[in-house]
């Protein structure tokens, strides 16, 4: 089985999809391990330390004979023509509302599979690429703010008089916010913290910040059964806003991290919260790629919104690559691993293997997921079956 492993080509990407100590795990199962010269430079990796784990270094030329290929972002419709029919490739897919790209990719007859539709349960927790690189992301956010920040963190006495603690509310709290509390508080801030779903409360708590929402019956079954925020009511969202409003007035610093999987980010700051905030303050947006949760935020932009300040960036998780790619490769490692015959050291994908299925996204020349799949597809399908049921019939 040959594993090629190319370098990122999408803008502002320093990520990698493999690190030396999943080369040395892929290859001790009998994998020949392909890495394009470079692939890792921006995060840290020199192609010596790939090599030294037993990875062959190679040109973009070597991928077309591969039989899977591992990625950060999802190929493009050039890239996925590269590779030959049949190629198995992994990596963050960012499949919605992307139907051209999803039938490049099953047009080049790849079997492709999306890392961030990797169910949450336990057995997959170790390829949960969602969570690994979030919990990034809520760091670099608060590093982001802290050095934009004109003042201090902790609150410091001295002989000269007294400086305050900075005020951090965070918004969001999912992995990437529960980090970001607790980077936040190691600064030394005073940190408080909203989200939709209930059982965040205890651990927002359990890190000594204090929770912020309207704790109504709404409140109370404000989650999906794969741990997910259910998108709220315009009624809740309302009374939440009115909560929030009065509370970002007073804070120093906001960071917001609310998505939900398939959706625009939902709106949870406006204009008007911004503009009553104090005179340099911060807002940083981590979901301003999905359309943002701070009105007026721009992505990859720093924006000066009256009073405060509103950070864009993109990609936050990357602008610690080199933390992140170690994390992203054991991710994609760990997945494959579960496709590689323990005898023959061959791929060997199981098909009805719950952890395929809710990960595939093209086979055979057709996009396969459900989620995903052309509704003319779907239509077709019904239609045979209600031809195979006639004909039965008779």
């Amino acid at each position: 089985m040959k594993i090629y492993v190319p370098r990122e080509t999408a803008e502002g990407e320093s990520r990698v999809a493999a690190s030396p100590d999943t080369v040395k795990k892929l290859a001790a199962k009998g994998a020949d391990v392909v890495v394009e010269s470079a692939a890792g430079a921006r995060s840290r990796i020199t192609d010596a330390a790939f090599e030294e784990a037993g990875a062959t270094i190679g040109a973009i030329n070597d991928v077309g004979s591969a039989d899977v290929v591992l990625k950060v972002r999802r190929p493009t419709a050039e890239e996925a023509a590269s590779y030959g029919a049949g190629t198995v490739v992994i990596a963050i897919m960012d499949p919605y509302g992307q139907d051209e790209a999803l039938a490049a990719m099953a047009d080049a007859g790849l079997t492709a599979f999306a890392m961030e539709l990797m169910p949450r349960i336990t057995r997959a927790q170790v390829m949960d690429v969602l969570s690994s690189q979030a919990n990034l992301a809520g760091y670099r956010a608060v590093i982001d703010a802290a050095h934009e920040f004109d003042r201090a963190f902790p609150m410091m006495m001295t002989a000269a008089g007294t400086v305050p603690a900075a005020r951090v509310f965070v918004m969001g709290v999912g992995v990437a916010g529960l980090q970001a509390i607790a980077t936040a508080r190691r600064l030394g801030a005073v940190v408080t913290a909203t989200d939709v779903r209930p059982a965040t409360k205890e651990q927002v708590e359990s890190l000594g910040a204090k929770f912020i929402a309207v704790e109504d019956e709404e409140f109370k079954a404000a989650e999906t059964a794969g741990g997910y925020a259910k998108e709220m009511s315009k009624a809740y969202q309302a009374k939440q806003a009115e909560l929030v409003a009065a509370h970002i007035a007073k804070q120093d610093i906001v960071i917001t991290t609310a998505l939900i999987p398939g959706r625009p980010a939902p709106r949870l700051v406006s204009k008007d919260m911004v503009a009553s905030m104090r005179p340099g303050s911060l807002l940083v947006d981590l979901a301003v790629e999905r359309g943002g949760n701070v009105e007026g935020s721009k992505a990859g932009e720093i924006v000066e919104a009256g009073p405060a300040r509103i950070i864009g960036y993109t990609n936050v998780s990357g602008r610690v690559s080199a933390s992140a790619s170690l994390l992203y490769a054991r991710n994609l490692s760990a997945f494959l691993e579960t496709m590689i015959d323990k005898d023959s050291g061959a791929l060997k994908i199981d098909f009805d293997d719950e952890l395929v299925k809710a990960t595939l996204l093209t086979r055979d020349g057709k996009v396969v997921h459900p989620n995903f799949a052309p509704k003319a597809s779907a239509e077709d399908d019904g239609a045979a079956k209600n031809d195979k049921n006639a004909g039965g019939g008779e």
